[in-house]
């Protein structure tokens, strides 16, 4: 299994990103709307890729990307902020191919 987690604030988006990931067999999507429940997930869970979506300030996206070097310099960061559910896998695939 893959978890992804899935970081952004529009509830819709985040709600089609995440059953689009949970779609992929050996996908598992872990949604946060918030820095905090972010930060959480990846404290308590094994995550293997963090998604960035849409409706993230510089600021917070900033803040998340330097928690995540400075306490999982491994894990890969991508942006993703739309162009279909094609696209969205292949990102996702890619990162996790580059991981390996």
């Amino acid at each position: 299994m893959k978890y992804i987690l899935v970081v952004g604030r529009h509830k819709e988006i985040m709600e089609t990103l995440t059953r689009l990931i949970n779609n992929k067999p050996g996908w598992v999507a872990l949604p946060a709307l918030s820095n905090e429940d972010a930060k959480n997930i990846l404290l308590h869970s094994s995550i293997d890729l963090v998604l960035l979506s849409s409706g993230i300030s510089s600021r917070d996206e900033h803040s998340l990307k330097v928690f995540t070097s400075k306490h999982y310099p491994d894990l890969q960061v991508v942006q993703h902020y739309g162009g279909g559910s094609g696209l969205l896998y292949n990102e996702l695939q890619a990162s996790l191919v580059l991981q390996n």
